[in-house]
């Protein structure tokens, strides 16, 4: 087994159980392998989740590429409104419980997860530059704005407060009515 055979059988079951099994011993069960094979390919658990986390973080850009698809968006609203609506897919979900618990994990000082999800957030950032509009007047501001709106609608979501997210967008003209 090598490094890169073990992360997707760990990402299937971080996305599965969260990071609450992610002990090396759930995680080397996972994966068909012992802790101490775990620790020979990653160096320490703290690089082993890194490691995952970029592997995650990679297979969700993967997915919002998809919904993008090869038709550059004219608007940030319809950045936004594909962005929304593939975090929204069902087959998402796993990604977006698991998003949940990394910044949990990074606001109550988890070692680890506030460096992992700056990281993963700079690589959404940059990707989301990339997406925006052709001739849009500022990319990189436009981006960040998207990706604190996306942020706080994904939240909303989360807890049960959609059509507040939804309200919210439609008044901010970012939502088709």
């Amino acid at each position: 087994m090598s490094k890169e055979s073990l992360l997707p059988l760990l990402a299937r079951h971080v996305l599965a159980h969260g990071f609450g099994q992610a002990s090396l011993r759930p995680l080397a069960k996972a994966a068909g392998t012992s802790d101490r094979m775990l620790l020979y390919h990653f160096g320490s658990k703290e690089a082993l989740i890194a490691d995952l986390l970029a592997y995650l973080a990679a297979l969700y850009a993967a997915g919002l590429e998809t919904a993008l698809g090869d038709d550059r968006p004219s608007t940030r609203a319809d950045v936004l409104a594909r962005i929304i609506d593939q975090n929204r897919d069902p087959a998402m979900q796993p990604f977006m419980a698991l998003w949940w618990e990394i910044v949990a994990g990074a606001a109550r000082g988890t070692p680890g997860f506030a460096a992992a999800a700056q990281a993963m957030m700079g690589e959404l950032l940059g990707w989301l530059e990339g997406q925006m509009p052709e001739g849009d007047a500022d990319p990189a501001g436009g981006a960040r704005y998207l990706l604190t709106v996306i942020e706080g609608a994904m939240m909303l979501s989360a807890i049960g407060h959609a059509d507040t997210a939804r309200e919210g967008l439609l008044a901010g003209g970012l939502a088709p009515s």
